[in-house]
Order: structure tokens, then sequence, then C-alpha cells
């Protein structure tokens, strides 16, 4: 059984420490919110001018004037504070995030991503994504192991436009968490229940690396 995306932003959430200022990016990782663990302290930032973000809110209760960057209304929490662009990033370029989060189209063995553009297509902009890869101390990336075509998307090396190279070190995909060591290569650190090391195997372009017994991913 593959996993949901509500699921695979529940792993991701386990990667969040006490004390951590933390940026969510579009798409999957935005889910993120929802399943912070109650018993550490976090800080959620927002690029476009928000510290203190909360979960998404509950239907009726929407604010249009609050929302997070891919423009999808959010809640705040006791003590956020809003502030402008030039602010946020200034935040960001100077490395005061701890964790940022993203989404991603293509990601290769050596931790290069691709999640801005596909060409012939419309783009809003590349967002923030080029300045988070370029400052960010750590950055996990949350997607789908395959595209619809099932075609991999865990590559050797991006096809697509480049949003930073060398940058990536952890993935959490519907079938596995990942690491992308230094020299290369995705190891296989987790696989989600009912998933085989096989199966894994075939849907890697890239370069897979397992060692051992690999355990079954737990959401608990």
């Amino acid at each position: 059984m593959s996993f949901s995306k509500e699921e695979i932003a529940q792993r991701i959430a386990k990667e969040i420490k006490d004390g951590y200022y933390v940026n969510l990016g579009i798409g999957i990782p935005t889910l993120v919110a929802n399943y912070i663990p109650k018993d550490i302290n976090i800080v959620l930032q927002s690029e476009n001018g928000l510290l203190g973000m909360g979960p998404f809110p509950v239907e009726g209760e929407e604010d249009a004037d609050l929302i997070n960057a891919g423009k999808q209304t959010i809640t705040t929490l006791p003590g956020s504070s809003i502030f402008d662009s030039a602010m946020s990033f200034g935040m960001i370029r100077a490395q005061k995030v701890d964790l940022t989060i993203l989404g991603a189209m293509e990601v290769s063995e050596n931790g290069d991503i691709a999640n801005w553009k596909i060409p012939g297509k419309m783009v809003k902009g590349m967002g923030g994504a080029m300045d988070l890869v370029a400052s960010a101390k750590n950055i996990i990336v949350a997607m789908q192991h395959v595209n619809k075509a099932g075609e991999s998307k865990l590559l050797s090396k991006c096809t697509l436009p480049l949003t930073g190279v060398k940058c990536i070190k952890k993935i959490v995909t519907e079938l596995a968490v990942l690491a992308i060591l230094p020299q290369g290569g995705f190891k296989l650190l987790e696989r989600a229940p009912g998933v085989s090391i096989d199966f894994i195997k075939q849907s890697t372009a890239g370069k897979l690396i397992v060692e051992g017994e690999i355990p079954e991913i737990s959401l608990n």
C-alpha cells in the first residue's frame, strides 16, 4: 500500500524538532502544518510574510486575508507576526530557517532538485524556491515517487530546469524514505507498509542503495 499525500506529510512531520523554524513549500509540504506533534514548540514560516502559521482552517472559518505562499487560506497562532517579503527573504537568506520542506517534480541522485518549471507549460514563477535551496541548512522533499505514467521522478540526472544543485538531504514519497548520500545515490531508509524493496527498485531510475533490513514506515 503506497502512502497518500497526507501520510507523506505525517511522516515528514516526525523530522521536525523542538525549537525549529520551518518553511513549508507549496503542495504536499503545506499539509505538514496539520501534523505537528503536540509535545514540541516550533514556528512555521510562510515566505509571503508570516511567522506563526497554524493548521488549515475548518470549512466556514476561512479568512481570505490570511494565505500562505500557495494562496491557500491558513490560520495564525497566538504570537504570530506578519511582515513584508523583504523581511521574509532576509530571514531565509540569513539562514534563520532550520528546516525547509519542498515539493519537487524531479530529484537527482546527487541531490539536485527541479521544482519550478516544465518547458512549454505556463508557470506562475519560481516563487521563493531558488532562495530557499540556496540558503537552507536542511531540505527535505515531499513528492510522488513516480509520475502519472508510472515513470520515476528519482533520477540519475534531472531532465527539467534545475532549482538547485546538490542541496537535498532527504526525500519522503508515497513508497519510501530515502537519504541522499554525500557521494551520490538514494539510500533506502524506510518503506511504506506492504511495499516491497523490489517495487521501490523498479520505481527508482537513479542509483538506489539498499543495506540490511529496511523497516516499514511508522506514523505513530
